[in-house]
C-alpha cells in the first residue's frame, strides 16, 4: 500500500513539469510579448535553478529530522502555490521567481519521495522497489507532455490549472497516507552528517552516470529536436513522434530492469546500459533519417538498462543515517547535467558546424564513462 502510493505520488508530481513543454511558448511570449529568445529559456532555467540549490537542502533537512512525510507534504503545498500564481498577472521578473519556487518545491518532493521509497527498499529489496520508481518517474515524463499538448489545445493556463490541483490532491494524501519508517541517526549531528556522505566514496559512481545520462537527455530535447527539425525536416508532430519512440521503452522496460538488477550485477547492467546507449545516440548523428526511428527505440531499451541499476546503486550504497542527502546528490548531479546538455550541444554545433561531431562526442561520454568504470564492475560482485 505504502509502496503503490509513492509511485503514485511520483507519477502525479511530474505531469505539471512535462506539461508545460508543449505550450512554452504560450507561457513565455503569449504572456510577456516583447521577450527575446534569452529570456524565454530563463523560464525553463529559473525552474532548474530552483532545483539545483534546493535539493542539497531538502536532503539535509530531512536526514537531520529523520522525518520524510512532513517535508514531502509542505513540497506539495508550496509546488500548488506557485504553479496557481504563475496564473497571475506579474511582472516577468515575479513571474520568474514563481517558477524558481516551483522547482524547489518540486525537486524536494521528488528526491524524499524517492528516499522514502529508499526506505521501503531496505525490507522489499533495492531492484523491484527502485525499479518501480524509475517506471513512475519515466512514464510521467511520457506521458506529461501529450496531456500538456492536449490540455494546452483549450489555453496554456488549463495545464496550469491542472497542474494546481495535481499538487493540492497530493498535499493531504502525503500528509495523512504516507508514513515514514524508522531509519538510523546521525549522532554527531551536521557536522557528522556533511562529513559521513562524502565519505562514503562509492556513492561517486552513480553521480557520475547520472550526470552523463541527464546531460544526454538535456542535449536529445534540445540538440536532437533541432537537428530533426532543422537538418531531417521533420514536422512537430513527427518530432513528437520520433521521441516517443524512445520515451515509451524507456518508460515501460525500467521496472523489469530493476528486477533483473536483483539477478545481475546492478553494476555491470548499468555500465553495459550507459556504453550500448552511447553507442546509440552517437549513431543517431551518422545515418539516414530513415534509420533513426529505429535507433530512438533502441536508444530506448538501453536507458532502461542503465536508469534502474543506477538507482538500485545509490539506494544499496547509501547508509541509512544519510540516505536523503544521499538520494538528493543523485537528483543535483542529474539536474546539473541536464543544465549543462543543451549549452553542451550548442557548442558543439557551433565549433564544428555540423550536428554529426555533437552525437559523436556527447555519446562517446557515455562510452568513456563505461569503460573507466569497467575494471571496477569486474571485480564487484553481484
Amino acid at each position: 500500500m505504502q509502496l503503490g502510493l509513492i509511485v503514485l505520488a511520483l507519477y502525479l508530481l511530474m505531469l505539471p513539469v512535462t506539461g508545460m513543454v508543449p505550450v512554452l511558448r504560450e507561457l513565455t511570449v503569449g504572456r510577456y510579448p516583447d521577450l527575446g529568445e534569452f529570456a524565454q529559456h530563463l523560464f525553463m532555467s529559473a525552474n532548474m535553478l530552483g532545483a539545483l540549490l534546493c535539493v542539497p537542502l531538502a536532503g539535509l533537512l530531512s536526514d537531520l529530522w529523520q522525518r520524510r512525510r512532513p517535508i514531502i507534504a509542505g513540497a506539495f503545498a508550496l509546488n500548488a502555490l506557485s504553479l496557481f500564481m504563475l496564473l497571475q498577472d506579474w511582472s516577468y521578473p515575479v513571474y520568474l521567481a514563481w517558477r524558481f519556487v516551483e522547482g524547489c518545491a518540486h525537486i524536494t518532493a521528488l528526491s524524499l519521495l524517492m528516499t522514502l521509497a529508499a526506505d521501503h527498499a531496505r525490507r522489499r529489496g533495492s531492484g523491484a522497489v527502485m525499479g518501480l520508481v524509475g517506471a513512475a518517474i519515466s512514464l510521467g515524463v511520457a506521458s506529461g507532455a501529450p496531456l500538456g499538448g492536449w490540455l494546452g489545445n483549450t489555453g496554456a493556463e488549463r495545464v496550469l490549472q491542472w497542474g494546481t490541483g495535481l499538487m493540492l490532491l497530493l498535499t493531504p494524501l502525503s500528509a495523512l497516507a504516507l508514513r515514514d519508517l524508522p531509519v538510523g541517526r546521525s549522532h554527531g549531528g551536521l557536522g557528522q552528517l556533511l562529513r559521513a556522505l562524502p565519505a562514503n566514496r562509492p556513492l561517486l559512481l552513480p553521480y557520475a552516470f547520472a550526470f552523463v545520462d541527464r546531460l544526454t537527455v538535456g542535449f536529445i530535447v534540445s540538440t536532437l529536436s533541432l537537428y530533426l527539425s532543422q537538418v531531417i525536416g521533420l514536422d512537430a508532430g513527427r518530432i513528437g513522434l520520433t521521441m516517443a519512440l524512445f520515451l515509451i521503452p524507456f518508460a515501460l522496460l525500467t521496472f523489469p530492469a530493476g528486477l533483473l538488477s536483483k539477478r545481475w550485477n546492478p553494476l555491470l547492467m548499468m555500465l553495459l546500459g550507459s556504453a550500448a546507449y552511447g553507442l546509440t545516440l552517437a549513431a543517431v548523428g551518422l545515418v539516414p533519417g530513415a534509420s533513426i526511428p529505429g535507433l530512438m527505440f533502441a536508444g530506448g531499451v538501453t536507458a532502461a538498462l542503465m536508469y534502474a541499476p543506477s538507482l538500485v546503486l545509490v539506494a544499496e550504497l547509501s547508509r541509512p543515517e544519510h540516505k536523503a542527502l544521499a538520494m538528493s546528490g543523485f537528483n543535483f548531479a542529474g539536474s546539473l547535467g541536464f543544465v549543462l546538455g543543451p549549452l553542451t550541444g550548442g557548442s558543439l554545433v557551433s565549433l564544428f558546424g555540423s550536428y554529426t561531431p555533437a552525437f559523436v562526442i556527447v555519446g562517446g561520454l557515455e562510452v568513456l564513462c563505461a569503460l573507466v568504470f569497467l575494471p571496477l564492475a569486474l571485480r564487484r560482485r553481484p
